[in-house]
């Protein structure tokens, strides 16, 4: 992480996760009680590059919480990159970005249980 101070407020204050361990200004573990997020601070030697991913992703409870999330961020002035909507495979999810830039889903449900259940199985 490029700004960890803003990233660490993000995840704490706009998406509730708690610090599970923060054993110096380098380094925050947080977690939800079922997700857990590391964030490192990129360090001027090179030592700890970034990485780039797609997006990482967080399941909410109901399909109605992706909605409630959508107006809880934007009232925050998180930058929405997709508003919620109803994928194909019946999840419903939003993307936003993190003061670092990286891309995160809220989505419900779990992707291989909505696949199982849209192909008839048992979900």
């Amino acid at each position: 992480m490029e700004d960890l101070p803003a990233c660490e407020a993000f995840y704490r204050d706009a998406l509730g996760l708690e610090i599970a361990w923060k054993p110096d200004e380098d380094n925050v573990y947080l977690t939800n009680g079922s997700d857990n997020l590391a964030l490192h601070r990129v360090n001027a030697s090179g030592a700890s590059r970034p990485q780039r991913l797609d997006h990482i992703g967080f399941v909410v409870e109901d399909e109605r919480d992706v909605d409630r999330w959508h107006a809880h961020l934007s009232s925050l002035g998180v930058t929405i990159v997709s508003p919620p909507r109803t994928h194909r495979d019946g999840v419903r999810s939003l993307y936003c970005r993190d003061p670092d830039g990286t891309v995160v889903q809220l989505l419900h449900p779990v992707i291989g249980r909505a696949s199982r259940t849209a192909a008839g199985g048992s979900g």
